[in-house]
Order: structure tokens, then sequence, then C-alpha cells
């Protein structure tokens, strides 16, 4: 997500629904698929709560950091250093975390409702170094989701990697797979969500930056009222209807990767 101010804008992490029960059952079994690779077939149990914050923290952990570390990174090559000088063009987590946004909120509403709502320590860009404010402003917020995508391929294959040792070392190779399957379901919520064309998510960047001049100025009058649209989709039930098809489209993209399909 980002919010505006004069001549910059600061990126967060918004919203990502994840299910109480994560495992096999909830992203294998009961859609028939079969996870029996390289004659490995792991037990399709149902984590309890310890054995998900375990399975999700290092996932986690990582897609906010890469997300937020892609945003510093792009505006350095185009000509911000803000962030650099920040310390923020890094995978160290405790230069992304929030106390609160990332540890205290994500953790009370998740054992409360069992989704997850937080945000990152906000990335300055000044778009008046940019060499082109509107283009690169768009592009500082394409490269968030961008590596999402990119991480949740790294977690597929981790899971893949973790099918294929298999019976040799199920100890080793069972937290892979489950970790594997919590990376592509937080990376694909992230992405899919990030890129809502509603200002101050990503998406509504990239959206301003391709729109001309007068409708972009009228677009932007929206961003105040963004954060409470995106509340108001989640409660109501409609955001998780319109996120659905792209992240039907991720995950299944997560999966072939990683080997259950």
């Amino acid at each position: 997500m980002a919010s505006l101010s004069g001549g910059h804008f600061s990126f967060k992490d918004g919203i990502s629904g994840i299910p109480r029960s994560l495992g096999y059952r909830t992203l294998g079994d009961e859609r028939g698929m079969d996870a029996r690779i390289c004659g490995y077939n792991p037990p399709m149990q149902e984590l309890n709560m310890v054995q998900q914050v375990a399975v999700m923290l290092l996932p986690a952990l990582f897609a906010i950091t890469v997300h937020e570390a892609a945003h510093a990174w792009v505006a350095k090559q185009l000509g911000d250093r803000t962030a650099d000088l920040l310390g923020r063009v890094t995978f160290n987590p405790l230069r992304h975390i929030d106390p609160v946004g990332t540890v205290l909120v994500p953790l009370v509403t998740f054992l409360l409702s069992g989704f997850l709502f937080g945000w990152a320590k906000p990335v300055p860009v000044d778009g008046r170094n940019l060499r082109n404010p509107k283009r690169d402003m768009a592009l500082v917020a394409a490269a968030g989701p961008g590596a999402n995508l990119l991480m949740l391929l790294f977690w597929a294959l981790l899971m893949r990697l973790g099918f294929t040792i298999g019976e040799a070392a199920p100890w080793f190779a069972l937290p892979m797979v489950y970790m594997g399957l919590g990376g592509i379901y937080i990376n694909a919520i992230l992405l899919v969500l990030n890129l809502l064309p509603i200002l101050p998510l990503d998406g509504g960047r990239v959206l301003a930056g391709l729109l001309p001049a007068r409708a972009e100025a009228m677009f932007s009058r929206l961003e105040p009222w963004g954060l409470l649209i995106v509340l108001g989709l989640l409660f109501t039930g409609a955001l998780q209807v319109l996120l659905a098809p792209g992240l039907h489209l991720a995950q299944e993209l997560g999966l072939w990767v990683g080997g259950l399909q």
C-alpha cells in the first residue's frame, strides 16, 4: 500500500487472509490432488495453532521483507536514494518490521478472527529525485508485487525439493513442504491484493502512472478513502470475491511448480 504526501509516498503491505487450518487438506486433499511425489506420501494432518505460526513465520517475514526491499531497490535504480540512505535496501527484516503493524496487530487479528491484518514500516520514496516521476512511481510500486511473485516461485521450488527428499529424510522434508505451502499462500495473497487498482495499494499506483494527467488527478482524490474502501470490501466479503480469480491463478501456478499438479 502507499500513501502520497507532497513529493513522497510510502509503501505498506496491507491485508491478507490466512485460514486457521493450513495444511495439505486445505490446499491438497479437498481438491483431489495426489501429494505422493517420488514415493513420498506426507501425512495429511491439520496443524495446531503453534505449528501454523511456526510454518507461517519465516515465509511471512520473507514476503514482507523482500516486498519492501524491492520497492527501495527499484527506487534507487531509478534515481532516488532516500530509502537506500535509510538502510532499507536490505533483506534484514528488522529494517522493515513495524512492531505494531507487523507483529502485534497481525498476531491479535489472527488469533481473534483467523485473518492477518497488518503493515510494514513505510519505505520513503521522493518522486522529485526520480528521472521520470510518473512512470518511475509506477515501476517502484510494481516492484513489490513482482517480488512476491518471485517469492511464490521460490517457496514452490522449496516444496518440490521437500517432496524429492521425501522418505529419505521426512523430518527435514515435511517442514519444507509445509513452509512451501505457506509461502505460496502468503505471497499469492500479497501479490493479488496489492495489484488491486485502489489507492493507496500498489495496483493503484501503477494505474495512476498509466492514466492521463486529468484522469490521474481525479483518481488520486480517492486516495484518502482507499483504506476505508479496502476495509469495507473485507468486512462485507466482497474483497474475497474480487481476489478469488487472481488467488486461484497464483496458487495454481505455485502448486504446479511445487509438484502438486
